[in-house]
């Protein structure tokens, strides 16, 4: 077993650096919002297209990833993802040489299908390279916390590399972009040459047996499809919109906010999501998904209320992870911080939402990670949605979008995940 472990810490790290880089890809859309607004003259509603891009691709590809996982194995997926992560990256990168929003959408779509591909792999790869059981939930808690860390350096960065307003073009983002490239070639060289344990592959041989039902015969699991659908579209609109909030100029309904000091307030967001992620796990043995999802609801709620009816001239001096690692304080509206605060709120639903959804469901799980990953759209559409409204009100009026969404999170977690139909065998 110790020779195992060994053979395996190349590929653990590399999954922990494709744990980082699903984070990293994925946030890009909300920085990149703030420049293709300016570069290209977009409206809020088009500055979040990338965000659309990058997560309708899920659409596409959740359950043909599922497939492929068991068709072909773990690394030829992986290896797949990665090479198609590099090319949508670069495609971004291209789309500032030839100053084209069409191709930004194009490399933010090809980007979302590799997220797609290593989503569906990572989680259950280390799992297996941990032998299962405790070691390898341990080894996904420990990947997870450096998706939050990726998701929490990337406004931040981006924001650093923009600079003043006036210059704000895609090119500022290069060295983010390069960054993400090279992770993915060292990652595709080191995993081309690694064998790995393939335990997921099917087993042609093997007849297999029509079955009667499916996930979608469960109402409760339904109801939690749509709430991870709202929740990856909260979870991605609340720092999305709240970016441009603060450094679009003031005359168009924003705070003229420096990008640098915006990337940081947007960086501690994600960084709130970390700490909870870390809290949730050390007491998710105690307290139940319920319990959890409805007190993180409620208080994502009560957060986003005072938020609305805040006004945006009252400041507060707020403590923000900076982008030299260290915490300092940041003057904001009181309604920005309350936003910002939510981040605690949606660190824990996620897991909670699947975890009362798959209740009960047996051997319909597998399928119903499949449609989970397929509902992950939902980041791209919400946000979207909350720029339309930020383009015919206002920013801050925008978050009852967001409020509507966490109220039905609230239900699901009350009312909807309740399992009605025990009577389906599950074995």
């Amino acid at each position: 077993m110790s020779t195992e472990k060994k053979n395996y810490a190349l590929p653990i790290a590399m999954m922990f650096a494709l744990f980082f880089m699903i984070a990293f890809v994925t946030g890009l859309p909300s920085p990149m919002g703030v420049i293709v607004a300016k570069q290209f003259k977009a409206t809020n509603f088009e500055s979040q297209l990338g965000f659309f891009a990058n997560f309708i691709a899920y659409a596409f590809m959740g359950i043909p990833a599922g497939i492929m996982l068991k068709k072909v194995g773990y690394k030829k997926t992986a290896l797949t993802a990665i090479f198609v992560g590099f090319v949508g990256v670069g495609i971004q990168f291209l789309s500032g040489n030839l100053g084209s929003f069409s191709v930004y959408l194009a490399g933010a779509f090809v980007s979302g299908f590799s997220m797609c591909m290593l989503n569906t792999v990572v989680n259950p790869m280390l799992n297996t390279l941990g032998g299962g059981g405790n070691k390898g939930n341990q080894l996904i808690q420990f990947g997870g916390s450096l998706n939050s860390i990726g998701a929490t350096i990337t406004p931040m960065l981006v924001g650093y590399l923009m600079g003043e307003e006036a210059g704000r073009t895609i090119e500022k983002a290069n060295p983010a972009l390069f960054l993400a490239m090279g992770i993915f070639a060292l990652a595709f060289i080191v995993l081309l040459f690694v064998s790995m344990p393939e335990p997921h592959m099917e087993n042609s041989n093997i007849k297999k047996e029509k079955e009667t039902h499916s996930p979608l015969s469960f109402r409760h699991f339904i109801l939690g499809a749509i709430a991870i659908f709202v929740y990856v579209g909260v979870e991605v609109g609340i720092p999305s919109t709240a970016n441009l909030f603060m450094t679009t100029a003031a005359e168009k309904g924003g705070l003229n906010i420096d990008a640098t000091i915006a990337g940081t307030v947007v960086g501690t967001y994600w960084f709130l999501m970390l700490i909870g992620r870390l809290a949730g796990g050390s007491v998710g043995a105690k307290i139940s998904s319920k319990a959890m999802i409805t007190f993180s609801a409620l208080l994502g709620i009560l957060f986003l209320v005072i938020a609305i009816l805040s006004s945006v001239d009252t400041k507060v001096y707020m403590p923000v992870f900076q982008s030299n690692f260290s915490f300092g304080l940041a003057q904001v509206p009181i309604s920005i911080m309350f936003i910002v605060l939510c981040g605690i709120c949606t660190s824990v639903m996620w897991g909670g939402i699947f975890n009362l959804a798959v209740e009960g469901l047996g051997k319909y799980t597998a399928a119903a990670s499949g449609i989970f990953m397929v509902m992950v759209c939902g980041g791209g559409i919400i946000p979207l949605l909350q720029g339309f409204v930020a383009d015919k009100t206002t920013y801050i009026s925008s978050y009852w979008v967001i409020f509507i969404g966490m109220t039905y999170i609230l239900f699901y977690a009350l009312i909807g995940s309740k399992n009605v139909n025990k009577d389906i065998v599950v074995n």
